[in-house]
Parts: C-alpha cells; sequence; structure tokens
C-alpha cells in the first residue's frame, strides 16, 4: 500500500477529476454506458483468480484484527460471490437509463411546453466497510446514472476493492468513457474519509454503507447532503393469525441466512396469543439453529438468555435475535415505533386488515408482509443492485439504485414567448 504525504492533496485531486469526468458522463449515450459495465462484468470474470487471491490477504487482515463470523462472512469473496457480482452488473447494463426520463411534460397558456427530465446528481461519494462487492454495486450504479463516483472501501477489503476497481476501470476504457469515472481512494488511512466528507467543491451526496459507527461519524461529519441508514433494526410481528409453517420458513431464513446483513431480523414481537405454540416453536427451531435467543416473559424456556433493556432496538448483526412477547397488533407497532431504525419491518398474518393496519401505521422505508426481511436489498427489488438502503425520508428511500441516484431538471420551450 502506497504512502501519502499529503491526503487533503490526494483527494482533492480525487475530487477534482471526479467533477470532470461527471461532465462528461452526464450526456453519454446509453449504449456507451451500457457497453461499460457489459466490459466490466467481462473483466470481473475473467480476473476472478485474481480477484479471489487479493481477497485471502483481507481475509487474512480481517483474522488479524479479530473480526467476528459474521463481519468475515461479510468480506469473503468465492466464485458463487463473484458470479453474483457479474450478474449484478449485467442487470444493471441492461435497465433503461435513466438518465433524460421524461418524468412529466405539460403545456401551459402562455405557450410554454414544460417538461421535467431526470439528471445525475454529479459527483456521489461512497463509503463502505468490509464487503468488498460493493465496488461493482456502487460503481455500476453510479455509471448507468451518469454519476462519477469515489468509492472509500474499508481497510478489511483494500485489497479486494482494489482488484474489482481495476475490473472496473477496463470496462470504461472498453466503451471510451472517462477513466475517472469511477475512482479507488488508494489509501486505508481514515483522513481520507474526514476529507471527503468535506469536498464541497467537488462531491455532491455522499453514501455511507456500513455499522452505526461509520454512519453516525458520516452524519455527524459531513458537510454535503447525506443518503444514509444508522442500522437495520429488523423486527417480525408474528400476529396471533400468522400461518405456522409460513412463519416458521420466514423467521429462520429472516434471521439465519445471512446474519451480518442489514435485512437480517433482529427482533420477534409474538401475539400472546400464540406464545405457548408457535411462539415456542419459533424460538425452539432458532436455538436448534444456533441462534442465541434473549426473550422476556411467558417466552423464556430452556437455553434462552434473559432479555435486558438493551436488546430492543439492538442490530446484533450476529447469531442472536430478542423476543417478546406482545397483546395485540398495536403495542406491536408502538413496540417498533420506539425501537426501530425505520429500515425494514415484517408483519406475518393470515389476516389481511392486520396487514393493512400494520402497513398504514408503520413508516419504515420498506414493510413486508409474510416475506422474509432478507429481501431487503435492491437487487431482490428488481434494481440489479443497490449502492444502500436510505431510510431518510428526503429524496432518496429504500434501496438505492441508479433511478434513486438522479435528480431532475425542467426543461422550458417557447416560440419567442413573452411574459404579460
Amino acid at each position: 500500500m502506497k504512502d501519502f504525504d499529503s491526503i487533503p492533496t490526494l483527494m482533492a485531486d480525487l475530487g477534482k477529476r471526479a467533477k470532470k469526468a461527471s461532465a462528461e458522463l452526464a450526456f453519454a449515450s446509453a449504449e456507451r454506458k451500457h457497453a461499460a459495465l457489459i466490459a466490466a462484468a467481462d473483466a470481473v470474470w475473467a480476473n476472478r483468480p485474481r480477484i479471489i487471491e487479493a481477497n485471502k490477504k483481507d481475509l487474512e487482515f480481517g483474522r488479524e484484527k479479530g473480526l467476528s463470523p459474521a463481519m468475515m462472512d461479510r468480506l469473503m469473496l468465492d466464485e458463487a460471490r463473484i458470479q453474483g457480482m457479474v450478474d449484478g452488473l449485467r442487470t444493471v447494463a441492461d435497465q433503461a437509463d435513466p438518465v433524460g426520463e421524461v418524468l412529466t411534460e405539460w403545456d401551459m397558456p402562455s405557450g410554454l411546453h414544460i417538461q421535467r427530465v431526470r439528471t445525475p446528481l454529479g459527483v456521489i461519494g461512497v463509503i463502505y466497510e468490509s464487503r468488498p462487492n460493493v465496488t461493482a454495486d456502487a460503481g455500476a450504479l453510479c455509471l448507468k446514472s451518469g454519476n462519477a463516483v469515489i468509492l472509500r472501501g474499508g481497510s478489511e477489503s483494500f485489497h479486494s476493492s482494489g482488484a474489482i476497481h481495476a475490473c472496473l476501470v477496463q470496462g470504461l476504457k472498453a466503451a471510451n468513457l472517462p477513466e475517472d469515472s469511477i475512482q479507488l481512494v488508494p489509501t486505508r488511512d481514515r483522513a481520507a474519509v474526514q476529507e471527503l466528507l468535506t469536498l464541497t467543491d467537488y462531491v455532491d451526496v455522499i453514501v455511507p454503507r456500513g455499522g452505526k459507527g461509520l454512519v453516525g461519524l458520516v452524519q455527524r461529519e459531513a458537510r454535503v447532503p447525506v443518503f444514509a441508514h444508522l442500522e437495520g433494526i429488523v423486527h417480525i410481528y408474528i400476529d396471533k393469525a400468522a400461518d405456522p409453517q409460513k412463519t416458521l420458513n420466514v423467521v429462520m431464513n429472516a434471521k439465519t441466512r445471512r446474519t451480518g446483513i442489514c435485512g437480517a431480523a433482529e427482533c420477534l414481537l409474538i401475539h400472546q396469543d400464540v406464545v405457548e405454540t408457535l411462539g415456542r416453536d419459533v424460538i425452539a427451531a432458532l436455538m436448534a439453529a444456533g441462534v442465541e435467543v434473549h426473550t422476556e416473559g411467558a417466552l423464556a424456556q430452556n437455553g434462552t438468555v434473559a432479555a435486558t433493556a438493551d436488546d430492543w432496538g439492538k442490530e446484533f448483526l450476529d447469531s442472536i435475535i430478542a423476543a417478546r412477547p406482545v397483546a395485540d397488533i398495536d403495542e406491536a407497532i408502538a413496540h417498533i415505533r420506539l425501537n426501530g431504525s425505520d429500515h425494514t419491518d415484517c408483519i406475518m398474518t393470515e389476516d389481511e386488515t392486520a396487514a393493512a393496519r400494520f402497513f398504514e401505521r408503520l413508516d419504515s422505508a420498506i414493510l413486508m408482509h409474510n416475506a422474509s426481511t432478507q429481501f431487503a436489498d435492491g437487487g431482490e427489488f428488481g434494481m440489479g443492485a443497490e449502492i444502500g438502503i436510505a431510510t431518510g425520508k428526503m429524496h432518496a428511500r429504500g434501496p438505492v439504485g441508479a433511478a434513486q441516484l438522479t435528480s431532475f431538471q425542467y426543461l422550458v420551450r417557447g416560440n419567442g414567448t413573452t411574459r404579460s
């Protein structure tokens, strides 16, 4: 890893180059962007041995840092996950180009014809931890939406991100697009993050993707707008009218498929009428799968851990889940409002009225009915990939795909029209 004498100079240079590249990308044709992403996908697959070798260095670094098994899982790349990156790049490439889309248009009595048209945001800074596949996802989505991007991967994924980034640059070269359209910060120095957050002359938005510490830092320190979610405190409410088999399947998948992602379930709220039946069956199944269950009240059984106040509103990102009984759906809703993070919440029920009440009275970015919360993912929403899950209410919300990385402008046409 190269040392840099001046991090501020390094980051300002990246910013200037990104700004210049963004001016050309803003009007790059859909065909060239498509070609760049397909070439990048081909390069990732062709270079998979090199990417896996780079990832081995990162895994060793992670072990030395004492990363948890869930975090090591986020960091690990194998051929199947590289295939997933390739598929994501191709899916994004094949999507309709959002830039230039006419969102609406109308005529005015004055004779003006007005269109509201999608435009790129400009330069996006993406700061992420552990998961090296974000390099491909973020690079692809920013390119598709006509934005230049400065990527700052986590120190754990330094080598993997570098190998993947080199493939994205190959794609840009093949399509004759500016190589500076997708840049990777070439240092682990944390000072680079602080500089990126203050590049107001060059960066239009920051997207942090990582744990509470990283996102909290970005939200506190950034001087440019931020698309972010602080935590994925994901709840599943098991209603009295829940189907037992569906519930067992969904809860097990939502918790155990991958425990270290933001869509993993972290808290179960179980209607008091099914605590002694379905509730106990769900908890027993979780424990049998190696999940540590922190319970309250009537849900306690052999092998569970007594829940504390700290367990409510906690993102475990591990094989741990909290569970408590609730009197009814309204108590579940009140608990989620108090302890949730507006990310993803689910209701298991066959009662459509209860599902409608849950959807109506909660304001999470993603609400689900009888479906695993692990579907909280841009790829599963048909976006090909995502740059993150936004839980704010300004501009982007939920999975942030290419369309969410655009703004709009008004195109106004007249015929020598003047205002009286």
